[in-house]
């Protein structure tokens, strides 16, 4: 009889204090919930809000900040809503100051490339929109993100590249300017007029309005080829109108030519045969 008393006393003890502790804690772990749900909603409005405003005067800043503020704000909602459950803030920030040391000494790359990726922010080697090559692809930028700059090239593949390497090497910014150079070259024969070849190629370039005036557009005579006479030519266009003046212009040119009977050689090579006796 004293055994089961001792028992059921034991179990009502221990139900007492189960019922305290839920007492005790079941509002604050309700409060630390309620408030994680709150804070991290609020949180995601803010970014987008934020996200919203800077990509209007600036995309390349609107995400690299957004991401980053996102990022900071989740961790200190974190600390918060631990220290209200009732664990030791500083016992939780050094643990999260240990971890955080382990996870950057695993991650020694992606800290480079968040390192890359403020670089990029501050001097501003590109940003969005721009038409870049980097890395052995030709795109345009379509997000900077903390760890990596994301490219659409004009095949539609996207390409994700490291901050890091961005920053630590060459790139070709072909949208730094708003105008280039197109330069092409074209060949005819050795027994064609030059004169005549020139002032064609000056004529087409003179009826196509995208090739701009000033810089006068150049028509020389680059090389003298082992089959053909070259003609170097430059001109100078607004960075949107690039290819296709290039392209309009190989066809222009070999019409043209045909129409006006200039030839357009290609390599030939003779060959002799002797009989032997």
């Amino acid at each position: 009889m004293e055994d089961l008393f001792g028992t059921n006393g034991q179990a009502a003890e221990l139900m007492d204090q189960a019922t305290s502790m839920i007492m005790t804690y079941a509002p604050k772990v309700i409060l630390a919930v309620i408030t994680l749900i709150v804070g991290l909603w609020l949180i995601n409005r803010m970014v987008r809000v934020l996200d919203a405003r800077l990509s209007a005067k600036d995309p390349t800043l609107g995400k690299f900040l957004g991401g980053l503020i996102s990022a900071t704000l989740k961790i200190l909602l974190l600390i918060s809503v631990a220290s209200m459950v009732g664990i030791a803030t500083t016992s939780f920030v050094a643990i999260m100051g240990a971890a955080g040391l382990a996870v950057g000494l695993a991650l020694q790359g992606s800290l480079s490339n968040f390192a890359g990726g403020v670089l990029i922010l501050i001097f501003k080697p590109f940003k969005v929109g721009d038409v870049i090559e980097a890395q052995g692809y030709l795109g345009t930028v379509v997000e900077i993100q903390i760890l990596y700059t994301v490219l659409n090239t004009f095949d539609n593949r996207r390409i994700v590249i490291p901050n890091g390497n961005l920053s630590n090497s060459s790139l070709i910014n072909l949208s730094a300017y708003d105008t280039r150079r197109v330069d092409m070259t074209f060949g005819i024969g050795y027994g064609d007029d030059i004169s005549k070849a020139k002032a064609v190629i000056t004529r087409l370039l003179e009826q196509d309005e995208r090739v701009l005036k000033d810089p006068a557009p150049m028509v020389v005579v680059g090389k003298l080829n082992d089959s053909s006479v070259d003609f170097t030519v430059r001109v100078w266009a607004k960075a949107e109108n690039y290819w296709g003046i290039y392209f309009d212009m190989q066809e222009n040119v070999k019409k043209t030519f045909d129409a006006e009977g200039i030839s357009i050689p290609f390599p030939q090579r003779d060959v002799h045969l002797y009989k032997a006796d």
